[in-house]
């Protein structure tokens, strides 16, 4: 039994309570996936299982077994950043960049849903296939990802900055 993380398989661990935060952090010492409030209500512990964004720290390990696990080192390299990552330099989308991670992780996986048709809260037409990209849809869906130091401004710009770009 394993998983694939970041593209390298990862043996999944002997206890099955381990969340997969932790196996992320103490077994494959990847720190860019942080431990916030190990309650699902920050959203500091987000990564991408298959495309899709979800709270690790809620997660056991051994439900993902033979899943693809992308982290926020998975994302890109200080080389070859990726382009939400660019952009959450170019518009300071961080202050004590304690939540970034997550809210990057948050943002891929949310750009993903948009073109998957997937409604949100706000969604005006749920009848639509495709949803419109805006400010009120972005600020809904990431709602989940809190940053204690109020950088949601730039957080907005950067993910708006790239969305074309990721989309594509």
């Amino acid at each position: 039994m394993s998983i694939n993380v970041n593209g390298a398989p990862v043996a999944l661990p002997q206890d099955p309570r381990m969340s997969l935060l932790d196996l992320l952090r103490e077994q494959e010492h990847l720190s860019g996936t942080k431990k916030g409030c190990n309650q699902g209500a920050c959203g500091a512990c987000t990564i991408l299982v298959n495309g899709e964004r979800i709270l690790s720290c809620l997660a056991l390990a051994v439900q993902y077994d033979g899943q693809e696990i992308t982290t926020i080192e998975g994302l890109g390299s200080a080389d070859d950043l990726h382009p939400i990552q660019r952009a959450f330099v170019q518009h300071d989308g961080f202050q004590c960049g304690y939540c970034t991670p997550g809210q990057i992780c948050s943002a891929v996986g949310m750009i993903a849903e948009l073109q998957r048709g997937v409604p949100s809260h706000v969604t005006e037409d749920l009848g639509d296939e495709a949803i419109a990209f805006s400010q009120e849809e972005v600020r809904e869906r990431m709602s989940g990802n809190l940053c204690r130091c109020g950088a949601y401004n730039g957080i907005i710009d950067a993910i708006t900055e790239s969305v074309a770009e990721v989309a594509q």
